[in-house]
């Protein structure tokens, strides 16, 4: 079976990770990888070579990265991915083409794909995040979607709900629950060989990404998380960067001007997959609106600080205090956590076992 996989940005790529090792393994599978996006953008850490670095063949690569971060250069950048794959997908055939998640680029690549009646295997559908505009690209994606991998029974049901179907749509749990159970961690002693980082002092672990349907508000949202940040003085503070959304460069901005005047403040492009789950691992709780702060966080498990509605309509688990995104609020939930119990184990993704089961239902479908 020809087997192509898209991935666009480091944090997808983690997710793909246990899917790509068994696929590459298995001799009833050619695998053929599609690195577009932020994957070759060096202001993004062309996150590429992670990729081949873990000893995968990258065989197509394209791109499509946005040139800045406003609306019509997103916009723009959507157009133009369109057309560089509508190209790709008229010279190369595969049986199977894997999608994750939401984001825009994923949607171009797999719009240019529709057309073409290419099986897209869509990972992750059926999640709800009001706050980004990504919610209407993965339900587009789902809607042009011939097979659905979700990862809990509640996004399974709204997969069916959304496509009117029940058909070839599967809760197979989280991909990122078996990098978890199956990868090596890297001791405190060897990241800070690698990063130059302490994970022995208290940290907390924090992503912020712009509110892609308020953007009006991202800059007074990132000035007020700074200024709660500002009060956290007893803790050191990784925080990696955003992703390349609209206004992610404002963001980003103000965050590095922060780093920068701030000893105790560490400012980290791509921990690749391995270094961002060792670090979460050691972390004293997450702070910010990534959805790591769901699936992954739920697998040590650690609490998050979930800030505003860009996660919104997710699977909430125990370890989740929602605030608004204001300086009194996050310190309020600083203030719990740090007063709160040892968490219990969270099972709501799966067993680690969704890569085995992907493959096996490809194998039965025999496409």
């Amino acid at each position: 079976m020809k087997v192509a996989v898209l991935t666009s940005s480091r944090a997808e790529y983690g997710i793909y990770y246990p899917l790509l090792q068994k696929l590459k393994a298995d001799p009833f599978f050619d695998l053929e990888i599609i690195a577009f996006g932020t994957h070759l953008s060096t202001e993004h850490g062309y996150t590429l070579d992670h990729i081949l670095a873990d000893g995968f063949d990258v065989g197509h690569r394209i791109e499509t990265a946005p040139k800045g971060d406003s609306a019509l250069d997103i916009s723009s950048s959507i157009g133009s991915t369109i057309q560089q794959f509508a190209a790709f997908w008229s010279r190369h055939t595969f049986d199977i083409v894997f999608a994750l998640g939401d984001r825009y680029e994923m949607f171009a690549a797999v719009s240019a794909a529709f057309p073409f009646n290419i099986k897209i295997a869509h990972i992750s559908g059926g999640e709800t995040t009001l706050g980004a505009i990504d919610n209407a690209y993965r339900h587009a994606i789902s809607l042009m979607s011939a097979y659905h991998f979700a990862s809990t029974d509640v996004y399974k049901n709204r997969i069916c709900e959304i496509i009117g179907s029940e058909k070839n749509v599967y809760n197979v749990g989280a991909l990122n629950i078996e990098n978890f159970i199956t990868q090596e961690y890297l001791s405190v002693e060897v990241f800070k060989e690698r990063f130059n980082i302490d994970l022995s002092t208290p940290f907390i672990l924090i992503t912020f990404h712009p509110e892609t349907v308020a953007l009006d508000m991202n800059v007074e949202y990132t000035e007020e998380l700074i200024k709660a940040l500002e009060q956290c003085d007893i803790y050191q503070l990784i925080i990696t960067m955003p992703n390349a959304d609209t206004m992610g460069n404002i963001v980003r901005a103000k965050l590095n001007q922060f780093i920068d005047t701030h000893e105790n403040a560490i400012g980290i492009e791509s921990f690749g997959m391995v270094g961002y789950i060792s670090c979460m691992k050691h972390c004293a709780f997450m702070l910010g609106n990534t959805s790591s702060g769901f699936v992954e966080a739920s697998f040590f498990p650690k609490y998050v600080i979930n800030l505003g509605d860009r996660q919104k309509g997710r699977l909430i688990t125990p370890n989740i205090i929602t605030v608004p995104i204001e300086k009194n609020a996050i310190l309020a939930a600083v203030k719990k956590i740090e007063s709160s119990p040892k968490l219990n184990n969270i099972f709501e993704y799966g067993k680690g076992d969704t890569a085995k089961q992907i493959c096996q239902i490809l194998k039965s479908k025999n496409i």
